[in-house]
């Protein structure tokens, strides 16, 4: 496990009429950027195991807090959290450091990031990779919408736009707790099963599984959640349905090489057209659960490093 103290210290980095928190490592690789953008309700320092295989690699790593987490910036209005404004950080975060574009990467809620993104600002990016939440068709209705009709109110991206505060409040009462169960090999906690999953898992007073990182790893988490609390993290599920409606009009398609990385035993869903979306998407699968980059570091090293060294070349 590497020793949190040696992950690179933050800046405070103004952007977009927000403070972004970011990890920048690798400076002396300019001119070949790579941002790596967390999921959900995770740090920048998950990508930990990354940040020196990409510098080894020829990398300049840039690392945010994204918006609402860290020490990064928490405006007090749900809508600041749409993809407009996080898509419109990570534009602004490249204008800071003088790169016309750049190949991200995003894990979870970092990977819808991305996805948007790249349907938003395509010029600005020129490769991708996410792990475990492929594309998202937009569909017919709006997501939230579509989800409530189908695994109800209690479903727990449901439950967070329906009855905002309380889920936040939830993972507050103890964020310890929370995140430590939450960080667990082989038990991904956002299978569509019914009941509030989240909420109970927050208050659940022992953990299942294997955890994914050493004690001294999960601090670096708990501390930041204490500092920040949850609610600018929660609010990004929020404006799902103000993101299906900013997307209305936007080319669909991915015309940028892509990576997608499965976890073979993590449960959120695979896309299973995800090539008429993303057309020169590559798939690969890794033994793991949901937290794919903490859990198989090496090998996702591997996958990153040989397929980006591919498409450079």
């Amino acid at each position: 496990m590497p020793d949190p103290s040696a992950f690179p210290e933050p800046t405070l980095v103004p952007v977009n009429g927000v403070v972004l928190e970011v990890f920048e490592a690798g400076a002396e690789n300019a001119g070949r950027p790579i941002v790596l953008c967390h999921g959900w309700p995770e740090h920048a320092f998950s990508w930990r195991h990354q940040v020196p295989a990409l510098v080894a690699a020829g990398y300049h790593v840039i690392v945010p807090n994204q918006r609402g987490y860290g020490r990064s910036s928490r405006p007090t209005e749900v809508t600041a959290y749409d993809i407009e404004h996080l898509s419109g950080d990570l534009v602004a975060l490249l204008d800071h450091y003088g790169y016309q574009d750049a190949a991200f990467v995003g894990h979870d809620w970092g990977a819808m990031v991305v996805w948007g993104l790249t349907l938003l600002h395509p010029d600005r990016v020129n490769k991708v990779i996410n792990l475990s939440l492929p594309y998202q068709e937009r569909g017919e209705r709006p997501w939230i919408e579509a989800m409530e009709a189908v695994l109800g109110g209690d479903f727990y991206f449901v439950h967070f736009n329906r009855r905002p505060g309380v889920a936040d409040a939830v993972f507050e009462e103890d964020a310890f707790r929370f995140l430590r169960n939450l960080y667990r090999k082989n038990e991904p906690p956002r299978a569509p099963q019914p009941g509030m999953a989240m909420i109970d898992l927050a208050r659940a007073e022992t953990p299942l599984g294997e955890p994914v990182m050493s004690d001294e790893e999960l601090d670096v988490f708990v501390a930041a959640f204490e500092e920040s609390g949850f609610t600018g993290s929660v609010n990004w599920y929020r404006n799902l349905d103000r993101n299906w409606h900013l997307l209305a009009g936007v080319d669909p398609i991915v015309h940028q090489p892509t990576l997608m990385i499965y976890g073979t035993r993590d449960l959120v869903a695979r896309s299973e057209r995800l090539t008429e979306f993303v057309p020169r998407a590559e798939v690969v699968e890794l033994d793991c659960g949901h937290w794919i980059q903490q859990e198989e570091p090496e090998q996702t090293n591997r996958v990153l490093t040989q397929w980006l060294e591919r498409q450079d070349g």
